[in-house]
C-alpha cells in the first residue's frame, strides 16, 4: 500500500508533500526510494545511490533497510560528505552512521565512503568525483540543514554552478552547532571545522532526488527554501528549479508554509 501525504503542493518545479508524522514521512520516502532503486536495477542490472546522514534521515533509513523488495546485492552506495580528519572510529563519522543505520543490515554490492583522512585533499576530491561520474547516480537522498544547506554546502560556500563535484569546505557555525544540537558532540569545540562535500551540481546530477526533512528546527529553512528567493543565501532553494525532486516533510517542518 502506498503511503499518502496529507497535503501536496508545488513550488516552481518542486513537488512538496507533507505527511502525518515523521515515521509516516520516512516510510513514504523509503517506498519512493525503493521504487527508484528497483527500476534502475530492472533496467541496467545495478543502481547507484547517494545517501545523507543526520537525525533527519533516521526514520527513512529504518524503513528502507526493512524493504524486502530491493535487490541490495545490485546496489552501490555513495555518501555526500564527511568531516576532514575526524578521529578514526568516532561515532559521529558519517561512514560510521551509514553502517549503523543501513549497511550493517543489508548486503549492498559496494560502499564508497568519502575519504575523510586523505593525504592529498585535492586528489581525494577529484578521485571521488571520477568514481561518482563512473557510476551515474540514480537516486540522491538528502536533507536540509538549519541554515538551508544541502550536503555541507553552507551559504558562504554554496555555488549553484560549481565546476567540481567535490570540494573541501569550512563549515559555518550554524552547521557546527547543529551537530551539537543533534547530540553528536558534547560541545562546539569538538566539532570539526572542515569537511569534504559533494557540490550542488553533483547532488542535482542524480536522476531522482528525495529531500527528507522532519522537525520544527528545520521549519524556517524550509520556509526560506520555498518562499524566499532562489539564492545561495538558502542553498536548498535551488531544489525549486530541480524538477526531478520531491521534498517530503512532517507537519513540524512544514509549520511555516501551511
Amino acid at each position: 500500500m502506498t503511503t499518502l501525504p496529507i497535503r501536496e503542493m508545488t513550488y516552481d518545479q518542486l513537488t512538496v508533500m507533507v505527511y502525518a508524522d515523521s515515521e509516516t514521512m520516512g516510510r513514504a520516502a523509503a517506498e519512493a526510494a525503493a521504487a527508484t532503486i528497483q527500476e534502475a536495477i530492472d533496467q541496467r542490472g545495478t543502481a547507484n545511490v547517494i545517501l545523507a546522514t543526520g537525525n533527519s534521515q533516521l526514520t527513512f533509513l529504518a524503513a528502507l533497510r526493512e524493504n524486502r523488495e530491493i535487490d541490495w546485492t545490485a546496489v552501490t552506495i555513495f555518501h555526500m560528505d564527511e568531516y576532514l580528519n575526524l578521529r578514526p572510529g568516532h561515532p559521529a563519522g558519517f561512514s560510521q552512521y551509514l553502517h549503523r543505520n543501513l549497511l550493517d543490515h543489508v548486503p549492498v554490492e559496494r560502499f564508497y565512503p568519502v575519504p575523510g583522512h586523505p593525504a592529498d585533499t585535492e586528489l581525494a576530491c577529484r578521485g571521488y568525483e571520477t568514481l561518482l561520474k563512473a557510476h551515474p547516480p540514480d537516486l540522491c537522498c538528502l536533507g536540509i540543514g538549519e541554515n538551508g544547506h544541502i550536503a555541507f554546502n553552507d551559504p558562504h560556500v554554496a555555488d549553484f554552478g560549481d565546476p567540481v563535484w567535490m570540494k573541501v569546505v569550512e563549515m559555518d557555525e550554524v552547521s557546527r552547532r547543529q551537530q551539537v544540537g543533534e547530540g553528536h558532540y558534547g560541545s562546539l569545540s569538538e566539532v570539526p571545522t572542515y569537511a569534504l562535500t559533494l557540490t550542488i551540481p553533483a547532488l542535482r546530477a542524480a536522476s531522482r532526488l528525495l529531500c527528507i526533512v522532519p522537525e520544527s528546527r528545520k521549519a524556517r529553512a524550509v520556509r526560506d527554501a520555498l518562499l524566499g528567493p532562489i539564492s545561495t543565501d538558502c542553498p536548498a532553494s535551488i531544489l525549486r528549479l530541480t524538477p526531478h525532486t520531491s521534498l517530503l516533510l512532517d507537519p513540524d517542518a512544514a509549520a511555516q508554509i501551511v
